[in-house]
């Protein structure tokens, strides 16, 4: 863009303004919970939310941390590059992995359903040696995730207000870092429902303008003729009629490759969204992780449909950042600009304000989930397991607090570095799966083969990212002659270092087997591990620790407990049939026929195309938007009521023992208030 549509005092009022405003909406959120509902922050509540959230929070959860910057930003450049095939491409290649870890999560739940970590589960099946290279992994994951987040969106932030980058990359961590520190994970789910709304809000807003309002473009019909213009005047290559409209795209479907190989690496490594797994209720993850993946692949195939194509239809008019040059530069597209310029295009300083509010909300939700996993690998598995075996809860919580602040500083500083060296956004979306996709099947069958044992499980992941850098820049001296940032982040390179990752375990994993001999693990060390010990949080709170929720000692009792298991086994089959008849719908059946037949879409298969994406969002809507205030309307009820009272120096009626039965399914009057605290039963304020 050749000059900022906003001031940089309105990028910094957005950027710190609206930081600070989530942390002390936050700070509020947290001391009502804890006086209404008796959510003491103990450790486990920070990093676990009591195993207690309900299926609609967690999947506006999902929707949240998988919306980063580049789900919106990286997804309009290519269909800005490849037309209406790569918004596809981005949403299929990177829902599946939501699905599939529907079927881990529930896994999870079943064989440890103590767990803090995913990286837990490593070390009580194969030990130290294992858990360490699975924590280096994971962390790479949880790195590249938030240098991608800062690096795409300071880049937009700078675009649109002229902000310097690096203050930009400095800022935007501070209000997440402060809710995170006050609210623990259930801040983030919190914080993701809000988020989540007001993604979705503009994005109906960029949508309803680009097809029914807008002066400039105002309809279906009007952009497919701006398309087939702009594929005449720029075919693109490799495109069937080298045609904007079509989903036979060579270059497109190498993206798609690259997305999915990429994705499986940043979901099954990711210890985020093992976190949200593990704070899920039993009977909400399943339901929770498939609504959750559903109902996010409407916002990149939207979103990219409405945005990419439409700064595409938009070069050849003068309201156009880059008119009369009409081409966007590649260095642009890469760091993500096309949304913010087709904004600007069509809406102005309205369409810089809205981008910025969404990139804004895309990249703190994120961020939060990221720093939650990093917090909790550093509590849970290094400084637990290696450093203060017998640690209390507050020194755990003390160390989850530091983690949070230490990780946010030093990834604003790892993420000025990247932009001084030229790495943008999507050079790293497409590295992702280079350098941690070999880690994704030995750590997914750690819960799901008996068999694999633990040389295989250390070896394979190590050798293949081996393997994975070698075919990566191998592929691009061979293809290009030299090894540069531009060279090495071409399409081709990428995919070859992508798909080795992945897929080299499958090599390794059956000769290691047959080396060393097949194990016979029977899972009963991942049931052993054990929740922290709270007591002297709850004792300096004057809670009782089994009012707490998670915390009952009856919820835990054998019966519950195997009624429980029999449920969670019921999930996992219907995981299973779901997720893989979800695979084949969004990966096969749907794109590869109109891949395969070369059909150049005609203007009314192009309207019915975007009718589905909007009426796909409505469902979204409703399931991560109403659904969650559904779920949560006794509680909140219960809370709003007792602050009103509290406020009129009324009587405060008992609420945490009284509403955790309530919440179970008992009534209130088969709650026994002699088990309530003293100071509740009385309804002392």
């Amino acid at each position: 863009m050749s000059s900022p549509p906003l001031s940089q005092g309105f990028g910094y009022g957005i950027v710190l303004g609206l930081g600070f405003a989530f942390a002390l909406g936050m700070i509020g959120i947290t001391w009502a919970l804890k006086r209404y509902q008796n959510e003491v922050q103990t450790s486990e509540m920070f990093s676990t939310a009591g195993r207690t959230v309900k299926t609609g929070l967690v999947a506006s959860a999902v929707v949240s941390s998988w919306t980063w910057a580049a789900t919106l930003l990286q997804s309009s450049g290519i269909a800005y590059r490849y037309g209406v095939s790569g918004p596809f491409w981005y949403a299929s290649g990177a829902t599946v992995q939501i699905l599939l870890f529907a079927t881990l999560a529930i896994e999870l739940k079943r064989k440890a359903p103590n767990a803090h970590t995913f990286l837990e589960v490593i070390r009580a099946r194969y030990g130290a040696a294992t858990h360490i290279t699975y924590m280096v992994f994971g962390l790479f994951t949880n790195i590249l995730v938030t240098a991608m987040l800062l690096t795409g969106g300071s880049a937009v932030v700078h675009s649109l207000t002229g902000m310097p980058t690096a203050a930009a990359c400095f800022l935007l961590p501070v209000g997440v870092v402060l809710y995170t520190l006050f609210g623990g994970i259930k801040a983030t789910f919190l914080t993701d429902y809000i988020h989540t709304v007001v993604i979705l809000v503009i994005i109906f807003i960029f949508a309803f303008t680009t097809y029914a309002t807008s002066s400039i473009l105002g309809s279906p019909s009007k952009v497919y003729d701006l398309l087939l213009a702009a594929s005449e005047r720029h075919p693109v290559d490799g495109n069937a009629g080298g045609s904007y409209l079509t989903m036979r795209s060579k270059e497109g479907v190498i993206f798609f490759v690259i997305n999915i190989v990429g994705n499986f690496g940043t979901v099954f490594l990711d210890n985020g969204y093992y976190n949200k797994a593990i704070a899920a209720s039993p009977v909400s993850a399943l339901p929770g992780y498939v609504l959750g993946g559903l109902s996010w692949f409407a916002i990149p195939w939207l979103a990219a449909t409405t945005m990419g194509l439409a700064c595409l239809a938009l070069e050849t008019h003068p309201s156009f950042p880059a008119f009369p040059d009409h081409r966007m530069p590649l260095s642009d597209v890469s760091a993500g600009l096309v949304l913010p310029t087709a904004a600007v295009a069509m809406l102005g300083q309205g369409g810089a304000v809205s981008t910025l509010l969404l990139i804004f909300m895309a990249v703190t939700s994120a961020s939060s989930a990221e720093l939650i996993a990093v917090s909790s690998i550093f509590t849970y598995d290094l400084y637990q397991t290696y450093i203060n075996p017998a640690a209390t809860g507050k020194k755990l919580i003390y160390m989850a607090h530091s983690m949070v602040v230490i990780f946010g500083v030093l990834m604003a500083a790892f993420s000025t570095g990247l932009y001084y060296a030229g790495v943008s956004m999507g050079y790293l979306y497409l590295l992702m799966g280079v350098i941690v996709s070999s880690a994704v099947l030995p750590a997914s069958l750690t819960l799901l083969w008996k068999g694999q044992n633990k040389w295989a499980a250390t070896i394979s992941p190590i050798l293949g990212l081996a393997c994975s850098l070698v075919a990566w820049l191998v592929t691009t001296k061979r293809k290009y002659g030299e090894i540069t940032v531009d060279t090495s982040g071409r399409n081709i390179p990428m995919l070859a270092g992508n798909v080795v990752a992945l897929l080299s375990p499958v090599l390794f994993i059956p000769v290691l087997s047959l080396i060393f001999g097949l194990d016979n693990y029977d899972y009963e060390s991942m049931r052993a591990i054990r929740k922290g010990d709270d007591h002297d949080i709850a004792a300096e709170a004057h809670v009782d620790l089994e009012l707490i929720p998670g915390e009952r000692a009856g919820s835990n009792s054998s019966e519950n407990e195997e009624a429980e298991q029999k449920n969670l086994e019921k999930a996992a089959w219907i995981a299973r049939v779901t997720t893989v008849i979800m695979t084949l719908v969004l990966l096969v059946l749907w794109p590869f026929p109109l891949y395969g037949t070369g059909y150049i879409f005609s203007k009314k298969f192009f309207t019915g195309w975007v009718s589905v994406g909007i009426i796909w969002l409505f469902f979204s809507a409703l399931c991560v938007g109403v659904y969650p205030l559904w779920e949560g309307r006794h509680v909140m009820a219960h809370t709003t009521k007792s602050i009103w009272l509290d406020i009129t120096g009324k009587r405060r009626p008992p609420v945490q023992g009284r509403m955790a039965n309530v919440q179970e399914g008992k009534s209130a009057e088969e709650v026994d208030e002699k088990k309530l605290p003293k100071e509740v039963t009385a309804g002392s304020t």
